[in-house]
């Protein structure tokens, strides 16, 4: 497999969910070489700023069972924090934030194994990213496994470029299209709905990819086709990420740029802290708190009423960028 390869064949299957059993095992190999090919590849864009700086492997295991390893690189000359995240976790009292879009499976013993990131990097013309693919299984005695995938990516710039949008989605696009013309405009939208701040009114970003519960139920896909569609999603990521880390991260900025940058870093907060159902469920379930955290930025502002002028990139932002569109069609 190729660093930035996508392409995985689907494998379309008229297999019910009892009989379709999850393979944890080949996904958690999976997740943990694709932890380790992000991670290569972002201490590459280091290396090309002439730094030395490395993500720093921590592994842990927590008291209910299973553990992970948290890799954070912090204070890098391209990187200001980046937290790239494995987990393979035993729950055995499943929380609020599961059981209550799934009340079938309350009573059940799980496991939930992935990798999820967010990169926060120096330059504001370079983008804060996010990625995340899952893998969640329930068991209850005598009956067959329920299981489903979720994940995505997305995208929040400062100083954004049309065409880095349109090229950031059309990755998005092309790697769902095996598996179906619906594909993509379905988690597009998922993913346009997720990540917004009902209280500013406001988007996060300019979106990517967004979906949870894939399974033979609900795509009409046996194992093997929604791991491969996850994989593609995984593998995705760095196709999309890296040209913009190439593009933009030698690029001259000034104080008024950082400025702006933390201060959007602050809406990011917001949305963490707020809304992300992945942090909610990480504390519900007693998850470890730096790993859930991590990826909260060191440096974050809160100006009180901060104003641009109309007619700056800064206020091109949030009038222009910050809101549902169709970019393919621009």
């Amino acid at each position: 497999m190729t660093l930035f390869s996508s392409e995985v064949s689907p494998q379309h299957s008229s297999e019910s969910p009892s009989s379709s059993h999850p393979d944890i095992q080949r996904v958690r190999e999976f997740l943990l070489d694709l932890q380790a090919r992000i991670c290569a590849a972002l201490e590459q864009q280091e290396s090309a700023g002439g730094s030395s700086a490395r993500f720093v492997p921590d592994d842990w295991t927590r008291a209910e069972g299973g553990g992970g390893r948290s890799c954070v690189l912090q204070g890098g000359t391209v990187i200001e924090k980046g937290g790239v995240m494995f987990s393979h976790i035993d729950i055995k009292n499943l929380p609020a934030s599961a059981t209550a879009r799934h009340p079938h499976i309350a009573g059940a013993k799980a496991q939930a194994l992935g990798v999820s990131l967010v990169i926060h990097p120096n330059n504001p013309y370079v983008p804060t990213s996010h990625a995340n693919v899952r893998l969640f299984v329930a068991e209850k005695e005598g009956q067959p496994p329920i299981w489903w995938f979720g994940g995505g990516f997305d995208l929040t710039p400062f100083y954004p470029e049309e065409a880095d949008c349109v090229a950031w989605h059309q990755v998005a696009h092309d790697l769902c299209q095996p598996f179906g013309e619906d594909v993509y405009p379905r988690f597009k939208g998922w993913c346009d709905e997720y990540f917004y701040l009902k209280h500013r009114d406001e988007q996060r970003g300019i979106g990517g990819l967004f979906f949870d519960d894939v399974n033979t139920e609900s795509m009409g896909w046996d194992f093997e086709t929604c791991f491969a569609f996850m994989q593609a999603v995984g593998n995705g990521y760095l196709q999309a990420i890296i040209p913009l880390f190439q593009k933009y991260q030698d690029k001259p900025y000034g104080e008024r740029e950082r400025e702006f940058q933390l201060y959007r870093r602050g809406r990011y907060v917001e949305y963490n802290l707020v809304y992300d159902r992945g942090t909610l469920f990480g504390l519900q379930t007693g998850g470890r708190i730096e790993s859930i955290l991590v990826s909260l930025p060191n440096l974050a502002g809160w100006s009180y009423r901060q104003e641009w002028e109309t007619d700056s990139p800064e206020a091109r932002l949030t009038q222009y960028f910050l809101k549902p569109r169709e970019w393919l069609d621009s």
